[in-house]
């Protein structure tokens, strides 16, 4: 009788008590795993009928030594409830299972089998392929990180923060830049029968906000980096004195106050990094002009620069003592000494007396006082030919300067009386 319980294979006549797949077109065809997998055909079964799972609860998948005794059926409660109360859920996984497994086995066993077992190793790549769409935008959309994560907040007393009107919380100000960018949203709404003319003039608005909320935290970004809140509360001279630098020359404050517009394109350690190189090149260039005059004097070896700076400034020395005593003598000379301050100019000599005695009593180099009387007198010649003519006098030469030296040219007969 016992044997009359048994199933066998119709392919390979092996026992198939314990699992078998039976036909579900063709009446008494049961096969092993083995001719199953194969795909054995015998009378009228074929490999491509439906078939069905046989199995009493006693197969195990795994094998008894790597499984701990886990049967077939517990095998597919398990799938059944991984899939029902996702992974993580283990109390709810073993309560579905059976009593017979704790929420520990439980896991233990998925893990093991399904995630690191040579199941999981095929269908688990090493890489997941994203398959979805990044919405977070990291070139700067309106998702973009750098307008959903919130910078930390500012570390200033609460007194500062009401005279900022400062949020920390929020990290936001009372009144930020555009005070008024959310009214061309806050009245928007999508109906169902919207035209295509109102929905485009909607995006427009919702696009305008975005690029409004983008300067908002670029001004913010560029007000931490360069630390314009403590600037503005008094604080930062607290810590210039902590931290004393290079002392920065008056051209120097020039040239940051020009390139004060980069300060948005820059942050501030760049800019930093940008000023001090321009500091490093203009040091260069000095050494290289120096070098250059060095070479033009002869001078090949930088011992021998010594020698000759210490030369240049005894024939300079020399020359500022001779000059200064040949003022002294010009004054004790008497009508020499009214000339000492333009006699060494260019043009001094093309002056007569009573020119040199002009240009010293107004403080005119030669040179110019020569430019100006051309000027004048070839006017006056055009004047006189018909030819009209459009003085255009240095803007050194004011107006008291100009009648000045119109009288005395109408005096020394260079021009007529009615030109004057």
């Amino acid at each position: 009788m016992a044997e009359l319980g048994k199933k066998y294979c119709v392919y390979c006549l092996a026992e198939v008590s314990s699992l078998r797949f039976r036909c579900t077109e063709c009446a008494d065809i049961e096969l092993c795993p083995e001719c199953f997998s194969a795909g054995a055909e015998i009378g009228p079964h074929r490999r491509w009928h439906g078939y069905q799972l046989v199995d009493g609860g006693r197969f195990t998948l795994w094998g008894a030594e790597a499984e701990g005794g886990w049967s077939s059926r517990e095998e597919q409660l398990l799938l059944d409830a991984i899939e029902q109360f996702g992974f993580g859920n283990w109390e709810d996984m073993a309560a579905h299972v059976g009593a017979s497994r704790t929420p520990q086995e439980v896991m233990e066993h998925y893990v093991s089998m399904y995630i690191h077992g040579n199941l999981g190793k095929a269908c688990i790549p090493d890489t997941i392929p994203n398959r979805v769409t990044d919405h977070t935008c990291p070139s700067g959309g309106p998702l973009s990180p750098s307008l959903t994560t919130p910078l930390p907040p500012l570390d200033i007393s609460v007194a500062e923060q009401q005279q900022l009107g400062y949020m920390p919380l929020r990290d936001d100000y009372e009144i930020e830049y555009d005070q008024d960018a959310e009214t061309l949203i806050s009245g928007l709404s999508v109906n169902y029968d919207d035209d295509d003319v109102e929905i485009e003039l909607k995006r427009a608005h919702v696009d305008m906000y975005v690029r409004k909320l983008k300067e908002r935290q670029r001004r913010k970004n560029i007000a931490r980096d360069y630390n314009l809140v403590p600037a503005f509360l008094g604080k930062d001279k607290k810590d210039k004195e902590k931290t004393p630098k290079r002392k920065i020359t008056k051209e120097e404050k020039e040239l940051r106050l020009k390139l004060r517009p980069l300060y948005q394109f820059m942050s501030c350690k760049e800019f930093e990094d940008f000023f001090e190189n321009m500091h490093k090149e203009r040091i260069l260039r000095a050494k290289i002009r120096e070098l250059q005059r060095y070479r033009r004097n002869g001078i090949t070896k930088m011992e021998e620069s010594a020698e000759y700076e210490a030369a240049r400034h005894k024939r300079e020395k020399r020359k500022e003592n001779k000059n200064i005593a040949s003022s002294k003598r010009g004054k004790e000379d008497g009508k020499e000494g009214e000339f000492a301050a333009i006699e060494n100019l260019p043009g001094f000599e093309l002056l007569s007396d009573r020119e040199k005695v002009l240009c010293s009593s107004l403080n005119l180099s030669p040179a110019r006082y020569v430019t100006v009387k051309t000027i004048i007198i070839k006017d006056h010649l055009q004047k006189r030919q018909g030819i009209p003519s459009k003085s255009r006098l240095p803007s050194y030469l004011d107006k008291v300067l100009k009648k000045r030296i119109l009288n005395f040219l109408t005096e020394s007969g260079w021009i007529s009386r009615d030109a004057s």
